[in-house]
């Protein structure tokens, strides 16, 4: 289905409702938009849920959590797909590739995708909710750096003041603990080379998580069958963990899927920064409900990282309002 598409038909689906004149009388673009900005908080409070989903099915550890959650979210994925009539299209596309190369190529994201889940699911109940969600924090602008450096994008003077004011924080991170945490350094170093390559192989989101999940699959039949056979037992003689993990499994397709829409309805700098709400939910979560430890003293350097991400939002804001600027510019034109 495609964005237009669906906007259509989530637009005909809401007009039924009693909605607010802001919705009624805006023109087609203005309620993409909307629908945009609320599929992207959906998103992220989505998200926030998921991280905090380990804590509530003790005593499954966080990497059973993780194996159970990949297969949940494969069941979910090709459910949906075989409903929507979608998972044809995604076939196709992979039918495509026709040498060993090609798919070597594809595969190699794949690592990076299973990572990244695994330590979403771990570091909330081990201590490391507040490093993770600061790997997030940071991600925005790791992809700004990764830009410059791999595709020769040129920074504007909020950007490196961004980076500048990031790398001031995390320096100061380092001197303050002697270290860095390696959840931090890994999501913030290594995400963003998923979605680059991912971009580079031209490759949907949902194509790429039907392949991470199929390549998956069978490894976490094995783990639960060879190494976790208890976490097996507990959760088939449970009418609770099955109802609980076949939730995870529909949230996180659920999840990628809105997130996915609001990347493709939305202009790129909101996007952008509507992509700020997740981890700024995985942090207050993370110190409040998972009772992840919070040092005062990081304040300091936290605080140097989160005065970046304000000059990226500005950064944002800016492209925002220049770009509807040369639009009223080409429409005024136009009617003359």
């Amino acid at each position: 289905m495609s964005t237009s598409t669906l906007s259509n038909t989530l637009a005909s689906t809401l007009s039924r409702i009693p909605l607010p004149a802001v919705w009624t009388s805006g023109s087609a673009q203005q309620r993409t938009l909307m629908l945009g900005v609320m599929l992207a908080i959906l998103s992220n409070v989505l998200f926030g849920v998921l991280y905090a989903y380990s804590s509530f099915l003790a005593p499954l550890s966080g990497t059973q959590v993780f194996i159970w959650r990949m297969l949940a979210m494969w069941v979910a994925l090709f459910g949906y797909l075989l409903i929507s009539g979608q998972l044809g299209f995604h076939i196709d596309k992979l039918r495509t590739l026709g040498s060993v190369k090609q798919w070597a190529w594809l595969l190699l994201p794949t690592p990076i995708f299973l990572s990244q889940f695994w330590l979403f699911m771990w570091a909330p109940v081990n201590g490391q909710g507040v490093q993770t969600a600061m790997g997030y924090f940071l991600f925005p602008l790791m992809m700004v750096v990764f830009g410059c450096v791999l595709f020769g994008e040129k920074l504007s003077r909020l950007q490196w003041l961004a980076v500048a004011f990031a790398a001031l924080g995390v320096g100061s991170e380092i001197v303050r603990t002697q270290s860095v945490s390696w959840a931090t350094l890994w999501v913030c170093g290594t995400y963003p080379l998923y979605y680059i390559l991912r971009r580079l192989q031209g490759i949907g989101a949902l194509t790429g998580l039907l392949v991470d999940l199929t390549i998956f699959a069978p490894f976490a039949l094995a783990y639960l069958f060879f190494l976790a056979p208890s976490s097996l037992t507990l959760v088939s003689g449970s009418g609770f963990f099955l109802a609980m993990l076949a939730g995870l499994g529909i949230l996180s397709v659920l999840a990628m899927k809105t997130n996915v829409d609001a990347s493709q309805m939305l202009p790129v700098n909101v996007y952008g920064m509507m992509s700020y709400l997740e981890p700024a939910l995985l942090f207050i979560l993370a110190v409040t409900i998972l009772g992840n430890p919070f040092e005062s003293a990081m304040i300091y350097s936290y605080g140097l990282i989160w005065v970046g991400i304000v000059f990226l939002i500005a950064h944002g804001v800016r492209q925002l309002q220049r770009a509807r600027r040369n639009t009223r510019a080409i429409i005024n034109e136009e009617a003359v």
